[in-house]
C-alpha cells in the first residue's frame, strides 16, 4: 500500500468507530476485509488510528470537523507531514484537500485543546497532579515506550541485552528497575526473539515493574489482582517467594500457563474459594482496576470513553478490593495497592479511605510513578497493621 491509501483505510476505520465500534473491532474488522495488507500496512494505519486517539482535539481543531477525513487532516497537520502527496486521489489515497480543508487556522492556545482530555477531566488532572498536570497530559499524546523486563531467575541484564542485539533488538537500560530495559530499535521483532520465546524477556512497562520491586522479597506473596500475570511473573523472579495468583475472572489469566512455563517461574493459580486455604499472605498485592489513566498512551481510547459515574463506580471497586485483601493478610504483613492512574481519587484517596475505615493501618510506603519516556504513570501504596 502507499502512504496515501494508508492514510485512506485509517480514514474507514475512524468511520467505523464513529458508527460504534471500539479502535481495536474496527481494525481487527478493515483488517479481514483488506487481505492485500501487509504487516507493514497494518501498523502504520494503527499508528494512524491512535495517534488521532491520543491527539483528537487537536486533530479535530486543525481539521475544522471530528469527522474522520477531517481527524486525519488535522492529525497530518499536526504532526508537519506532507498532506498534498497524501491526498491526491493517486494509489486508492484519499481525495485532495478542498480549498477550506487546507486553510489551516493558527496554532491553539487553549489548555482544553492542547491538552487533549475531555473537558469534565482536566480539573481531575490539575488537582491530582498540580503542578505537573499538564506535562502528564501531554506525555499521555506521545506513543508510550517499549520496554522489557528481564528474567533475572534466568539471567542478567546486560546478557539479555546482548541476545536480544543478536536477534536485530536494540535496548537501553531503564533506571525504574534493575530488571528493566528500554526497546529503541526492531521492537516488531521481539514475539518471534528466541529471547522472548524461551522466557528470557517479557514485555512489560517498566513503572509495572517498579510497583514489583519496592515490595519485600520473600515470603508467600499473593498477586490478588492478577490479569494477564505480567506482575505475578515479576514476583517470581524472586525464588524465595511462593507466589500465588489470582483473579475474579479466570478468564483474563488464560495465558498465565503457558508464560510460567516459559520463564520457567513458580506461579500458583487460585481460585476465588480457595484464597482462605493458604491465607494468611505475608504480601497481598492489589493491582486493583482503574480508569488506566497513567497509560492512556497505550490505550488512549480509554480517556474518551470514561464517564464520571464509571469512575465512580470504579473507587467503590477499590474500597472492595481492599477490604477483602486485608483479610488475607498476615498480621505484620503488607498490604500493596497500586493503580496504572493518575487520578488522586483511585490512588491517596483511597489509601486515605481505608485507613479511615481501618484505624489499626498504616502507609509505611507510598510512591507516584510519572507518565515520562521511562513508563507509565503508576502509583503504589504499602498498608501494615499498626
Amino acid at each position: 500500500m502507499t502512504p496515501g491509501a494508508r492514510v485512506a483505510a485509517a480514514i474507514e476505520v475512524l468511520d467505523d468507530m464513529a458508527g460504534g465500534l471500539a479502535a481495536e473491532q474496527a481494525l481487527t474488522r478493515w483488517a479481514r476485509r483488506s487481505r492485500f495488507a501487509g504487516s507493514k500496512d497494518r501498523a502504520a494505519i494503527r499508528d494512524h488510528v491512535f495517534d488521532v486517539l491520543r491527539t483528537r482535539k487537536t486533530a479535530a481543531y486543525y481539521g475544522g470537523s471530528d469527522n474522520a477525513r477531517a481527524l486525519m487532516i488535522g492529525l497530518l497537520h499536526h504532526q508537519g507531514a506532507d498532506i498534498a502527496s497524501l491526498f491526491d486521489a493517486l494509489g486508492h489515497a484519499p481525495s485532495p484537500l478542498s480549498e477550506a480543508e487546507a486553510d489551516f487556522p493558527d496554532p491553539p492556545t487553549d489548555p482544553q485543546i492542547l491538552w487533549n482530555l475531555p473537558d469534565w477531566m482536566i480539573p481531575l488532572f490539575q488537582t491530582s497532579l498540580g503542578n505537573d498536570a499538564a506535562a502528564a497530559a501531554l506525555a499521555l499524546q506521545s506513543r508510550a515506550p517499549i520496554t522489557l523486563r528481564v528474567n533475572l531467575a534466568k539471567t542478567t541484564r546486560a546478557k539479555a541485552q546482548e541476545m536480544l542485539r543478536e536477534q536485530g533488538i536494540e535496548t537501553t537500560d531503564n533506571p525504574l528497575a534493575n530488571s528493566a530495559l528500554t526497546v529503541t530499535q526492531g521492537a516488531r521483532k521481539i514475539r518471534n526473539s528466541a529471547a522472548y520465546s524461551d522466557g528470557y524477556v517479557e514485555l512489560q512497562d517498566a513503572a509495572s515493574q517498579a510497583v514489583v520491586a519496592a515490595l519485600t522479597r520473600g515470603g508467600k506473596v499473593l498477586d490478588y489482582c492478577t490479569g494477564g500475570g505480567g506482575k505475578a511473573l515479576a514476583l517470581a523472579m524472586d525464588k524465595s517467594r511462593q507466589v500465588f495468583a489470582h483473579d475474579i475472572d479466570t478468564s483474563r489469566m488464560a495465558d498465565l500457563p503457558t508464560r510460567t512455563a516459559r520463564a520457567a517461574a513458580g506461579v500458583i493459580q487460585v481460585e476465588t474459594d480457595d484464597l482462605s486455604t493458604h491465607a494468611p499472605y505475608d504480601v497481598v498485592l492489589c493491582d486493583a482496576p482503574c480508569s488506566g489513566s497513567g497509560a492512556w498512551r497505550r490505550a488512549a481510547e480509554g480517556k474518551w470513553t470514561l464517564t464520571p459515574d464509571r469512575l465512580q463506580s470504579l473507587t467503590q471497586i477499590q474500597d472492595d478490593i481492599l477490604d477483602k485483601a486485608a483479610t488475607l493478610t498476615a498480621l505484620y504483613g503488607i498490604l500493596a495497592y497500586a493503580t496504572c492512574s493518575v487520578f488522586k481519587s483511585e490512588n491517596e484517596d483511597r489509601v486515605d479511605a481505608f485507613l479511615a475505615r481501618n484505624p489499626g493501618w498504616q502507609t509505611v510506603f507510598s510512591h507516584r510513578y510519572a507518565v515520562d519516556d521511562h513508563g507509565d504513570g503508576f502509583f503504589t501504596a504499602h498498608l501494615t497493621r499498626a
